[in-house]
């Protein structure tokens, strides 16, 4: 099976779980009941604390919304997720994260809001200085999502996907 492939299925699975009931059925069955929320926010460790900031800042748009200068750190945020970016101690010392061979984030996968949108995104990130293209706009699997992949200046992988209105 492909990575596309795996991708689509993974994809389908989280969509159908976050449909499901979990606190009634908890109830129901007498198990117990989930107690988180969603998402607070992700901390990303990053080797250029301000390349990586001006790259969700500048080419994504995002708010700077705090951060900390004796643990040197960037809050960002879209309004909706909110990320914390801190600064490697030793960054000329860091291990690059391989996505088959070590535990971590594999990537963190962002919706845009439409397919103009992915697609200008696209553009953008051809002019950033330190952004890997993986590969650009394409259907996940079959689709009908379309996704791309990068790599942001420091070197964390990010989605980018829309997903079209279902009829």
């Amino acid at each position: 099976m492909n990575d596309g492939i795996k991708c689509s299925a993974v994809i389908l699975v989280a969509l159908l779980l976050t449909t499901l009931p979990l606190q009634s059925d908890a109830q129901d069955s007498g198990k117990r009941e989930v107690l988180t929320s969603g998402m607070n926010h992700v901390g990303l460790t990053v080797s250029n604390l301000d390349k990586s900031a001006a790259f969700f800042t500048e080419t994504l748009d995002w708010r700077e919304v705090g951060g900390y200068e004796d643990y040197p750190s960037k809050f960002v945020t879209d309004g909706e997720i909110f990320l914390t970016l801190w600064q490697a101690t030793h960054p000329e010392k860091a291990i690059a994260f391989d996505r088959k061979n070590n535990v971590g984030l594999h990537h963190l996968a962002l919706t845009v809001k439409s397919r103009e949108a992915l697609d200008v995104l696209y553009e953008r990130f051809l002019e950033v200085d330190g952004v890997v293209i993986e590969f650009s706009p394409e259907p996940n699997g079959g689709g009908p999502t379309i996704h791309m992949m990068i790599r942001e200046p420091s070197g964390n992988r990010l989605e980018f996907a829309w997903n079209p209105p279902r009829d």
